[in-house]
Protein backbone atom coordinates (compact mmCIF):
# COMPACT_ATOMS: atom_id res chain seq x y z
CA UNK A 1 0.00 0.00 0.00
CA UNK A 2 1.28 3.42 -0.97
CA UNK A 3 1.44 6.40 1.46
CA UNK A 4 3.22 9.27 -0.35
CA UNK A 5 4.83 11.90 1.87
CA UNK A 6 4.04 14.79 -0.53
CA UNK A 7 0.29 14.80 0.18
CA UNK A 8 -1.93 15.47 3.19
CA UNK A 9 -4.68 13.04 4.19
CA UNK A 10 -8.23 13.52 5.49
CA UNK A 11 -10.10 11.25 7.88
CA UNK A 12 -12.51 10.63 4.97
CA UNK A 13 -9.67 9.04 2.93
CA UNK A 14 -9.13 11.87 0.46
CA UNK A 15 -5.68 13.29 -0.21
CA UNK A 16 -4.61 16.77 -1.29
CA UNK A 17 -1.35 17.74 -3.00
CA UNK A 18 -0.73 21.49 -3.03
CA UNK A 19 1.11 23.06 -5.96
CA UNK A 20 1.31 26.81 -5.44
CA UNK A 21 -2.20 28.23 -4.92
CA UNK A 22 -3.83 25.18 -6.49
CA UNK A 23 -4.15 21.60 -5.33
CA UNK A 24 -4.99 18.17 -6.68
CA UNK A 25 -7.47 15.98 -4.78
CA UNK A 26 -8.08 12.25 -5.00
CA UNK A 27 -8.78 9.22 -2.86
CA UNK A 28 -6.10 7.29 -1.04
CA UNK A 29 -4.65 3.93 -1.98
CA UNK A 30 -6.34 2.52 1.14
CA UNK A 31 -9.74 3.90 0.00
CA UNK A 32 -9.50 2.56 -3.55
CA UNK A 33 -8.47 -0.83 -2.16
CA UNK A 34 -11.47 -0.87 0.19
CA UNK A 35 -13.87 0.19 -2.59
CA UNK A 36 -12.64 -2.37 -5.10
CA UNK A 37 -13.00 -1.98 -8.86
CA UNK A 38 -14.03 1.62 -9.63
CA UNK A 39 -16.45 1.88 -12.54
CA UNK A 40 -17.58 5.53 -12.49
CA UNK A 41 -16.56 8.90 -11.05
CA UNK A 42 -19.37 11.49 -10.92
CA UNK A 43 -18.32 15.10 -10.36
CA UNK A 44 -20.86 17.87 -10.99
CA UNK A 45 -19.25 20.65 -8.97
CA UNK A 46 -16.82 22.20 -11.48
CA UNK A 47 -16.80 25.95 -10.91
CA UNK A 48 -18.37 25.63 -7.45
CA UNK A 49 -16.79 27.04 -4.30
CA UNK A 50 -17.09 24.41 -1.57
CA UNK A 51 -16.24 24.33 2.11
CA UNK A 52 -14.03 21.75 3.79
CA UNK A 53 -16.04 18.55 4.32
CA UNK A 54 -18.65 19.31 1.64
CA UNK A 55 -19.48 16.67 -0.98
CA UNK A 56 -17.83 17.39 -4.34
CA UNK A 57 -18.98 14.24 -6.13
CA UNK A 58 -19.27 10.49 -5.83
CA UNK A 59 -17.29 7.45 -6.81
CA UNK A 60 -18.93 4.20 -7.84
CA UNK A 61 -17.37 0.79 -7.43
CA UNK A 62 -18.84 -2.55 -8.42
CA UNK A 63 -20.29 -3.01 -4.91
CA UNK A 64 -20.99 0.51 -3.62
CA UNK A 65 -21.20 4.27 -4.20
CA UNK A 66 -19.33 6.67 -1.90
CA UNK A 67 -19.45 10.43 -1.53
CA UNK A 68 -16.26 12.37 -2.12
CA UNK A 69 -15.59 15.11 0.44
CA UNK A 70 -13.44 18.23 0.13
CA UNK A 71 -10.30 17.83 2.29
CA UNK A 72 -9.96 21.65 2.27
CA UNK A 73 -12.26 24.42 1.09
CA UNK A 74 -11.83 25.87 -2.37
CA UNK A 75 -13.17 26.23 -5.88
CA UNK A 76 -13.31 23.20 -8.15
CA UNK A 77 -11.27 24.29 -11.19
CA UNK A 78 -11.00 21.10 -13.16
CA UNK A 79 -12.17 17.51 -13.23
CA UNK A 80 -9.69 14.88 -14.42
CA UNK A 81 -10.90 14.31 -18.00
CA UNK A 82 -9.20 10.90 -18.21
CA UNK A 83 -11.63 9.45 -15.66
CA UNK A 84 -14.57 9.67 -18.11
CA UNK A 85 -13.12 6.86 -20.22
CA UNK A 86 -10.85 5.24 -17.63
CA UNK A 87 -12.24 5.43 -14.05
CA UNK A 88 -9.98 2.48 -13.21
CA UNK A 89 -7.06 4.96 -13.14
CA UNK A 90 -8.17 5.69 -9.56
CA UNK A 91 -7.40 2.03 -8.74
CA UNK A 92 -4.18 1.82 -10.75
CA UNK A 93 -2.59 5.16 -9.84
CA UNK A 94 -4.61 6.95 -7.10
CA UNK A 95 -1.90 9.55 -6.38
CA UNK A 96 -0.92 10.22 -10.00
CA UNK A 97 -3.02 9.74 -13.14
CA UNK A 98 -6.02 8.89 -10.96
CA UNK A 99 -6.39 12.35 -9.35
CA UNK A 100 -10.04 13.44 -9.32
CA UNK A 101 -10.26 17.25 -9.11
CA UNK A 102 -8.02 20.30 -9.16
CA UNK A 103 -8.99 23.13 -6.81
CA UNK A 104 -7.90 26.52 -5.57
CA UNK A 105 -7.10 26.40 -1.87
CA UNK A 106 -9.35 28.89 -0.08
CA UNK A 107 -7.76 28.70 3.36
CA UNK A 108 -4.25 27.25 3.59
CA UNK A 109 -4.62 26.97 7.39
CA UNK A 110 -7.03 24.05 6.85
CA UNK A 111 -4.09 22.02 5.53
CA UNK A 112 -2.54 21.94 9.01
CA UNK A 113 -5.56 19.98 10.25
CA UNK A 114 -4.91 17.14 7.81
CA UNK A 115 -2.73 14.11 8.48
CA UNK A 116 0.81 13.34 7.39
CA UNK A 117 1.57 10.00 5.72
CA UNK A 118 2.69 8.50 9.06
CA UNK A 119 -0.41 9.74 10.88
CA UNK A 120 -2.68 8.40 8.14
CA UNK A 121 -0.92 5.01 8.21
CA UNK A 122 -1.63 4.82 11.94
CA UNK A 123 -5.23 5.99 11.35
CA UNK A 124 -5.93 3.11 8.95
CA UNK A 125 -3.92 0.60 10.99
CA UNK A 126 -1.15 -0.10 8.46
Amino acid sequence: MNFPENVKYSTDHEWVRVEGSEAYVGITDFAQDELGEIVFVDITTQGDALEQGEVFGSIEAVKTVSDLLMPVGGEVLEINPKLDDAPELVNKDPFGEGWIIKITVKNAEELSGLMSADAYKAFVGK
